[in-house]
């Protein structure tokens, strides 16, 4: 039988990633992330020692061009997450982040929220199972191909990271998936603890040096409700290009 075969580096970080260790925070109601945020401002003013009334002209447009740069960048930001929301289903919200290279739809309602070890994550604010959250972690492989197939990859993240020890698992079905040129894992899981049963979905890919893993789902006893829409969620994440 086939061993899915992981460097110890990406065992540890998909350990260190564990989902029963999240704790929710405090709700963050954004929706568009950029790397508008992460933009060092430079100090554009040349002060001399007579006072900074007299600014030298140089620094002034260097000023003038960092300004206007911040402006093209904010700007080319708002028209692509504008053009992402316009795609998105009704009843759908849009998720695009220009610096970590994704993007994805949720439904409509979910509160962002801190989760520690992931890098967003929405939850519905009523029944806490309902929810999405996307991690990455660095991976020194290029392509899913070289960690196992689509069923040996998912079986070892739904039994190593996506549930609790003391929960029981089952992999109910693994596929393949392509979008622009980049392949994606897609399977779908049950945990199930003592008082209840989430059923979820994931999807992972690789780009970069990096292994993407998003995961949504509910409570066992919402899927009937859920299924088209958290398998709306799944299948709308896409790395960008």
């Amino acid at each position: 039988m086939a061993v899915l075969q992981i460097s110890s580096s990406i065992c540890s970080s998909l350990d260190r990633l564990c989902t029963t260790s999240m704790v929710y925070h405090e709700t963050v109601p954004l929706r568009f992330r950029s790397t508008c945020g992460r933009l060092q401002r430079k100090n554009a003013f040349g002060v001399r020692a007579s006072g900074a009334e007299q600014q030298n002209e140089s620094d002034m447009q260097t000023r003038r061009q960092v300004l206007g740069g911040v402006g093209v960048l904010v700007a080319s930001l708002a028209f692509d997450w504008s053009a992402l929301a316009a795609k998105a289903p009704k009843g759908y919200a849009a998720v695009l982040d220009n610096a970590d290279g994704y993007q994805f739809f949720y439904p409509f309602g979910w509160q962002e929220v801190a989760v520690k070890g992931q890098d967003v994550a929405f939850k519905d604010v009523i029944e806490p199972l309902e929810s999405v959250s996307v991690s990455i972690i660095k991976t020194d492989k290029d392509s899913l191909q070289d960690l196992g197939s689509a069923d040996q990859v998912a079986k070892a993240l739904v039994e190593r990271v996506l549930a609790s020890p003391t929960q029981k698992t089952q992999l109910i079905e693994a596929k393949e998936r392509s979008a622009d040129g980049k392949t994606y894992y897609t399977f779908e899981f049950l945990a199930k603890a003592p008082n209840y049963t989430r059923h979820a979905l994931g999807t992972v890919s690789i780009k970069d040096g990096k292994f993407y893993t998003l995961t949504t789902g509910a409570n066992e006893r919402r899927w009937e409700k859920m299924a088209d829409k958290l398998k709306t969620v799944v299948n709308s994440f896409e790395l960008l290009t």
